[in-house]
């Protein structure tokens, strides 16, 4: 059975709703999905309802952004329930995301002798129950100075940059126990993206590991064919469930293909997800 475990809707940065996500799945041969917006699972009865309509099989699923020190780090939540602990987190993830957006909205301004007000940027927000992203932002930004919002992100957004905003970030560790605390499993996002030498993050990968985290995104469109047989080599070696995913957003946007590179779920997964369906 052929998967994408990890793509993204309007109710975060990509660029289509639920229906058109599953359309375009099915389209590309894809037989099992979930979409896995940051931050949050809101629209979760949507995205079940487009992937139902179209034959697919589904699983809750959504992305926590979280930091190790100034390391951007991913972890994917799947089956997870909307539960008081997740409700806790997703407000303090609003709450933050405000704060930061508004810091990095200062910055830029200062920096591009612009006068952009949050307002300009709620425009690019259109999911209000779902945090503000830190590409709403920089496509308002992007929008107003005519620059690719992926250029301009990486020049001025990303950590350590100009107009980058450190306020109120999780840790991955939070990121496992929330997705925990809501009954789902968590599995570590395109870990060849951490922007870590080999060394620090092997040691951030197994403290993960022995923090409680289930699996590791070991294919995925940015990933290396060795990329792909090292993290999977050591799933493997840790008992980890293995997962795999586009990382789509929207056709043409950093050449990722929804479905692409394939990827066929074991049965330990598929089994897992079974019963995570029967809990909810």
């Amino acid at each position: 059975m052929r998967a994408d475990l990890h793509i993204h809707t309007y109710y975060s940065d990509g660029a289509y709703s639920p229906a058109g996500i599953a359309a375009r799945a099915k389209a590309a041969g894809v037989e099992f999905l979930s979409m896995t917006d940051h931050d949050s699972m809101e629209g979760m009865a949507e995205k079940r309802a487009a992937a139902e309509r179209e034959g697919l099989g589904f699983v809750p699923g959504w992305e926590v952004s979280s930091y190790a020190g100034e390391a951007k780090v991913h972890i994917l939540g799947y089956g997870c329930r909307a539960n008081a602990a997740y409700r806790e987190f997703l407000q303090k993830r609003r709450d933050g995301a405000l704060l930061r957006a508004q810091e990095m909205i200062r910055k830029a301004n200062e920096l591009f002798s612009l006068s952009l007000t949050l307002e300009d940027v709620e425009k690019l927000h259109l999911k209000k129950s779902a945090p503000l992203h830190t590409m709403h932002v920089v496509g308002a930004f992007a929008s107003r100075l005519g620059r690719k919002k992926g250029e301009l992100y990486i020049e001025y957004f990303s950590a350590g940059k100009p107009c980058y905003s450190d306020l109120m970030r999780p840790t991955p560790f939070d990121a496992v126990e929330v997705i925990h605390a809501s009954g789902g499993i968590a599995s570590l996002a395109h870990p060849g993206r951490i922007p870590l030498a080999f060394a620090p993050r092997e040691s951030l990968m197994d403290a993960l590991v022995r923090s409680g985290l289930d699996g590791i995104e070991y294919t995925h469109s940015d990933h290396t064919e060795e990329d792909r047989a090292y993290f999977r080599a050591y799933g493997e070696r840790n008992g980890l469930y293995l997962t795999g995913g586009s990382d789509f957003h929207a056709e043409g946007m950093r050449s990722r293909v929804l479905g692409q590179p394939p990827f066929f779920p074991d049965a330990r997964l598929i089994e897992t997800f079974a019963r995570l369906r029967e809990s909810e």
